[in-house]
């Protein structure tokens, strides 16, 4: 038998299946972060005028009439 081999072959499987396990973990890990991020969304989506428009007219920044003009030119 090699010297020290006897004794501390349990411990180099132990090791070498953790390594393999986290190997295994972090492949898995970059799949799902890869995956995640080709399926999210734009993180800035254009408004449509009608919706800009409504707020506005919401916040109080421009009167009835000024919005039910502007909401015809936009819908020629």
């Amino acid at each position: 038998m090699w010297p020290g081999y006897g004794a501390h072959a349990g411990w180099m499987g132990f090791w070498m299946a953790f390594w393999w396990i986290g190997a295994l973990a972090v492949f898995i890990l970059l799949i799902w972060l890869v995956t995640r991020a080709a399926a999210a969304p734009p993180t800035q989506r254009e408004e449509p005028p009608e919706q800009i428009l409504k707020r506005r007219y919401a916040r109080g920044d421009i009167d009835r009439d000024e919005y039910e003009r502007r909401l015809t030119d936009l819908r020629k």
